[in-house]
């Protein structure tokens, strides 16, 4: 096994040289945060140099969560002042669209909650694989009076098609792995006890295969189907100005005096507590 320096958060995996597996590993909640992104960045930068690599798993250690929302009792200069990527976007962004362009094939096997930054991880990757019971991926940054940012007002669209984008979006609610699968938000949903083989089966058959084909292939299906640069960049920006405004912080206050960012109902439950906070 081998482990990216001072990891806390994210475990990577080597099962063989071109078979991956990145572990989100933040107990109790594994939330996103400033702390977060120069580990993802590593993860992210390796994919795109190792000559081996040929598929990567992203998963969770941590029980009934994948991956959730953004670190929001981070000081807030610890997010902007974070420098551009390669591309030019923002940190979280631009991770994110590199891991839909490298030349490998990346798979999200969800359990538990992804919510925010977790749905915006799994939209990025090239394939969502769901536990029936026990996924639940939400966007559900509006219901605080937030916009989202980490690139799935451009994906979501392309994935599901607009009206049911907006559905994910506008409600801000909890989907579990059966309706996701029924949308199209996730590839499959499996019954959790069947979800790991059918994941570690899948990500081993494409190991097997050339990496030049895969790579070209990708390319290809990335041509005629990802969102450009262009397209994500304004996210972000909406998301840091969104979450600057009193409505928003009033909302997210109500939502911390309920135990959000503690182990607890509300994180368990967030779609339905984002749905009262204008009652």
């Amino acid at each position: 096994m081998t482990e990216l320096a001072n990891a806390r958060q994210i475990r990577l995996e080597r099962h063989s040289p071109s078979y991956w597996r990145a572990t989100f590993d933040h107990p109790p909640l594994n939330i996103f945060g400033p702390g977060t992104i120069p580990q993802l960045e590593e993860v992210i930068e390796l994919l795109e140099r190792d000559r081996d690599v040929k598929v990567v798993v992203f998963d969770s250690a941590v029980e009934r969560f994948f991956l959730t929302h953004y670190d929001f009792l981070a000081k807030p200069e610890e997010t902007t002042s974070l420098p551009s990527g390669k591309t030019g976007l923002q940190a979280l962004p631009d991770m994110l669209a590199r891991l839909s362009r490298a030349p490998i094939v990346s798979i999200a096997s969800i359990r538990g909650r992804a919510t925010g930054v977790g749905s915006e991880l799994a939209l990025a990757c090239d394939m969502r694989f769901a536990s029936r019971e026990k996924a639940i991926l939400s966007q559900w940054e509006v219901g605080a009076g937030l916009v989202p940012g980490g690139g799935p007002l451009a994906r979501l669209p392309r994935l599901i098609g607009r009206g049911r984008a907006l559905e994910v979006l506008m409600s801000a609610d909890d989907f579990g792995g059966e309706l996701a699968e029924r949308y199209g938000y996730v590839n499959r949903a499996l019954p959790d006890s069947q979800l790991d083989g059918f994941v570690d089966a899948l990500a081993r058959r494409i190991a097997s295969f050339d990496k030049q084909a895969i790579a070209d292939t990708k390319h290809l299906v990335d041509v005629a189907s990802l969102p450009s640069d262009a397209e994500i960049a304004p996210e972000w920006d909406a998301f840091i100005a969104s979450a600057q405004r009193p409505a928003s912080q009033t909302r997210i206050k109500k939502l911390m005096e309920h135990g959000f960012h503690k182990p607890g109902d509300v994180e368990n439950r967030l779609g339905h507590y984002v749905g009262q906070l204008g009652a």
